[in-house]
């Protein structure tokens, strides 16, 4: 949703894994009821049932139901909002929406994507007419929500959304204002104590990295699932694992040195895990300085090696 109140991009920085497309149609939305599995777990969820939860958490939101909440996000649920990383009780929070005024909102583009028998990761547009805090919100947004499987219901175990802006525009020369913000701010959400997966993800995020800075497509393609999807941050969707790793290699970027701090692991199952960090590099990007961001990866376990399969980079701060 675009839950996240003020997260407008409005920092005039280059960030990672950047490039640039347009905003594709909007489509109505009115549905408001929480879909159920079938009782069988082996039976797969479909895109439709997924989306019909997600609509419903944009209905609450607009319509302030702060009781929604509690039920449908998962326990282990992790996301960004507007100051930073957020656990179930900060979601709550902010996810309520008490000083916002939704007029109108539209889901549309969406595409789902099976992370094993009890996990699915759903990618779409949003549309949104309304105001939160005074501000205007971005009127356009792609967003990313995992469902994980719990008893005979689908919960949400993660959310985060990138305004869809121009990257011509964006990257722009940096004000005083912007410059201070290149340190991301504290995260409020407490971090869950390391489990056995936290150091293997860590690993396999820095490898993605590297890769990234050394324009290394064999190794970026090694690293990662045979399809993949990825949301940069200015709202560009990647949809495929060629399209991402075309953008990935450019020559664009021009990069030293890169780093990845305050990860978390989130472990949805012993096959699926969740990597939230702070992202950074010492560099440029099509000449402007690459700025920090909050990430977030998706990975899946194929036989012992952890490989990513989605992420999601938004501006910190």
């Amino acid at each position: 949703m675009t839950k996240s109140k003020y997260f407008v991009f409005g920092t005039a920085a280059v960030f990672v894994f950047a490039a640039s497309v347009a905003p594709a149609a909007n489509a109505q939305t009115n549905a408001t009821s929480v879909a159920r599995t079938t009782a069988k777990p082996a039976v797969a969820p479909t895109k439709e049932a997924l989306m019909a939860l997600e609509k419903s958490s944009f209905e609450a939101w607009k319509n302030k139901d702060a009781k929604f909440w509690n039920k449908f996000l998962s326990d282990k649920f992790v996301g960004y909002g507007s100051d930073g990383k957020l656990n179930k009780a900060l979601a709550t929070k902010e996810y309520t929406g008490t000083d916002c005024d939704i007029k109108r909102y539209a889901l549309s583009d969406d595409k789902m994507t099976l992370l094993g028998d009890d996990a699915a990761l759903i990618t779409f547009k949003a549309t949104v007419d309304g105001t939160c805090g005074g501000q205007k919100l971005p009127l356009y947004s792609m967003a990313a929500s995992v469902f994980v499987r719990d008893g005979a219901n689908w919960k949400a175990a993660f959310y985060a959304e990138a305004p869809i802006v121009d990257p011509k525009a964006a990257s722009a020369k940096p004000t005083e204002a912007d410059k201070k913000k290149e340190v991301p701010k504290k995260d409020q959400a407490k971090t869950a104590a390391p489990n056995t997966a936290h150091a293997a993800l860590v690993a396999a995020e820095r490898a993605i990295w590297e890769a990234w800075r050394a324009h290394d497509a064999k190794k970026l393609s090694d690293l990662t699932t045979k399809e993949i999807s990825f949301i940069n941050i200015f709202g560009t969707y990647f949809a495929t694992k060629a399209d991402a790793l075309k953008d990935w290699t450019s020559e664009g970027c021009k990069v030293k040195s890169v780093n990845v701090t305050n990860a978390t692991a989130t472990m949805l199952s012993p096959t699926v895990g969740i990597l939230t960090f702070n992202g950074g590099a010492d560099g440029t990007c099509f000449g402007q300085k690459v700025g920090p961001i909050w990430g977030t990866s998706v990975y899946v376990k194929e036989g012992n090696v952890w490989k990513w399969t989605f992420g999601i980079n938004l501006p910190a701060g």
